[in-house]
């Protein structure tokens, strides 16, 4: 295939760029991070041994979830199996138009085969670990690492759709024009003006990064908080994790927290009846979640209501009308990755942004689009929602077995509700 000179010259340049555009990146730490806040402290011993370190510095935690966050990403061109874990599409799944989560077509792709079981599968793996050792502590180790970053990719509401690979394959803009602020600062004038991203790259990271940059100053201060403060890395997004705990967790949403963790009951008890005909009516009575979810996992029912953000607020209506219907990446040149119709692409710094052609291109950062989805939280909630069954399944794993042991379900570590004097 012929490159074209500006994509030589782009590929060039992206080769020597620095790792400060990984927003990706950031979203899988800041979720580890506040799962690091809400963790039993008797996880850690079992945690760090899995992970293979353990801090010597008293001022930090034993190990920290946020370095690892990103690894099955780092590593997924390695793992091509893995690939498909990183998100679940169904047939009959067409945001904004129609939100099915199967509908009757199904799942796309293999059965499991998605993020809905790896969650299910990696936890039981750690579980084996845990109650039987019957599988090895490098087997644990990945199990832990990908168990982590699965769970963020499951508050993503773009790894729950399959339409045009979860919205790789739609042009937008963002900021004053279609560049971003890595483009401009790296890029001539002549070319970054020609640079566009793409509706999933919009989610990924640069929501997130907006919010970074419009955290109020008082959160760069620390909270009147020893466990969140012991939590935190002195990395760029701390003031946003302040945030999500201050007006979110502790304030906006404490209400709603402990409902996070729950999972609803199976339809028919042990105490249904006969064997027999237990497992038949079990068989009729499965919802749809049945192969993933049970009483105290149930990485289904907790995507249920994120995978209707698509309708809701995600996929931008417009996109399906003139003049920017069919504005499509697929019809743009590319580089770094090859064309994919069936999977879902995690950006890199490269794969983010394509050499632009034709156009117009839906404009998505004004008060009608992000202005929306930051007046009502939607990605600090997810964030929140993310760390918190984390952290909540990490303690139900690893901590040490007190009382009801397991049988008590998921718990987390409580913070005190502390006083409104800090907000501004």
């Amino acid at each position: 295939m012929r490159l074209t000179k500006s994509v030589l010259l782009l590929g060039g340049i992206t080769s020597r760029l620095p790792e400060v555009f990984g927003w990706g990146a950031a979203g899988h730490e800041i979720v580890a991070t506040i799962a690091q806040i809400h963790m039993d402290p008797t996880v850690y011993p079992v945690l760090c041994d899995i992970l293979n370190y353990t801090s010597s510095n008293p001022r930090e935690p034993l190990c920290h979830l946020a370095p690892i966050a990103s690894w099955a990403d780092r590593f997924r061109y390695r793992m091509g199996w893995s690939g498909p874990l990183h998100y679940v599409g169904a047939v009959d799944d067409y945001p904004s138009q129609t939100c099915a989560f199967p509908g009757n077509g199904g799942w796309a792709g293999e059965r499991r085969r998605n993020v809905l079981g790896a969650v299910r599968n990696f936890t039981d793996i750690l579980e084996a670990y845990i109650s039987e050792g019957s599988v090895g502590r490098d087997t644990a180790n990945e199990a832990a690492k990908f168990l982590v970053h699965f769970l963020g990719d499951l508050h993503m509401p773009l790894h729950l759709t399959g339409r045009d690979r979860g919205g790789n394959d739609d042009k937008v803009k963002f900021g004053g024009r279609t560049t971003s602020t890595f483009a401009s600062m790296y890029l001539p004038e002549s070319l970054g003006r020609r640079i566009i991203i793409d509706l999933h790259a919009v989610w990924d990271g640069l929501l997130i990064a907006k919010a970074i940059r419009e955290t109020p100053y008082n959160y760069t201060m620390p909270l009147p908080s020893p466990q969140i403060e012991w939590a935190l890395r002195g990395a760029i997004y701390d003031p946003y994790i302040r945030r999500i705990m201050w007006e979110g967790i502790l304030d906006q949403w404490k209400d709603e927290v402990s409902s996070w963790i729950t999972c609803p009951q199976p339809r028919f008890s042990s105490s249904s009846g006969g064997g027999f005909w237990q497992t038949v009516m079990r068989m009729f009575s499965r919802n749809v979640g049945g192969e993933t979810d049970d009483e105290v996992l149930c990485p289904y029912h907790w995507a249920q209501p994120i995978h209707e953000l698509n309708c809701d607020v995600v996929w931008p209506r417009e996109l399906d009308q003139p003049p920017y219907k069919n504005v499509s990446l697929s019809k743009v040149a590319r580089y770094g990755r090859e064309d994919d119709d069936c999977h879902h692409d995690d950006h890199d710094d490269e794969h983010d942004l394509d050499i632009a052609g034709g156009g117009p291109y839906l404009q998505l950062d004004t008060p009608e689009y992000a202005g929306a989805i930051k007046e009502r939280l939607v990605v600090e909630k997810l964030l929140a929602q993310a760390g918190i069954r984390l952290a909540a399944v990490l303690n139900w794993l690893l901590a040490e077995i007190v009382e009801d042991g397991r049988t008590s379900g998921l718990r987390l570590v409580q913070l005190q509700n502390l006083g409104a004097e800090f907000r501004g």
